[in-house]
């Protein structure tokens, strides 16, 4: 793995724990000389994954909007900052990018990213690994909706595996680095609920 996509907050949350994952996750990343592609932003989470990746030697890709950039969310800071004109571009391009996909905590934004790729590894447009970090338990009520949908014979086993969940950096990316795509119809047949 070269470059891992990051998808979080533009705000810090209200527990301290999510942005020392945000922080430790950055360190992790350029210890193991992975680069990290994130959002762009200087603000929230995406601030302090970006700055704690670059002072710990990592290499960052920024990947914002126009639009941000004007309201000067932006990190200057970062040697490549790539500016595009929509959302639907950064997150192609993100894509492009990256070899994998994590989320740590963060809102709707983080949610629709992180679904959004891992709804295409579910219908076999990529074979790259997608993960939640469950810092402090964030995720917790997201996976267990997961296994609801499983159960009510919308998502199949095999596809809601495809979603690593970890609690700490050093484990999720040691379950990136293992993670191999199922071979499996996205589809649900009759006969299997």
């Amino acid at each position: 793995m070269k470059r891992l996509c990051v998808f979080c907050g533009s705000s810090r949350g209200v527990h301290p724990a999510y942005a020392e994952a945000a922080r430790l996750l950055g360190v992790a990343l350029a210890e193991a000389e992975i680069g990290l592609v994130y959002g762009g932003a200087a603000v929230g989470l995406m601030g302090v994954l970006a700055d704690a990746c670059m002072e710990a030697g990592g290499t960052v890709t920024g990947v914002i909007p126009e639009a941000l950039v004007r309201k000067e969310v932006g990190h200057a800071g970062l040697s490549d900052l790539r500016v595009v004109g929509s959302m639907h571009e950064r997150k192609a391009l993100m894509a492009e990018l990256s070899d994998g996909f994590v989320a740590l905590p963060g809102g709707i934004g983080t949610l629709e990213e992180i679904f959004e790729v891992w709804t295409w590894a579910q219908l076999s447009d990529h074979e790259k690994p997608c993960a939640l970090l469950n810092v402090n338990g964030f995720y917790d009520g997201l996976s267990g909706f997961l296994d609801h949908v499983v159960a009510q014979g919308f998502l199949r086993p095999l596809h809601r595996d495809m979603l690593i969940v970890a609690d700490e950096p050093g484990a999720l990316l040691s379950a990136l680095e293992a993670y191999r795509a199922p071979a499996a119809v996205k589809w649900i047949g009759e006969d299997e609920y």
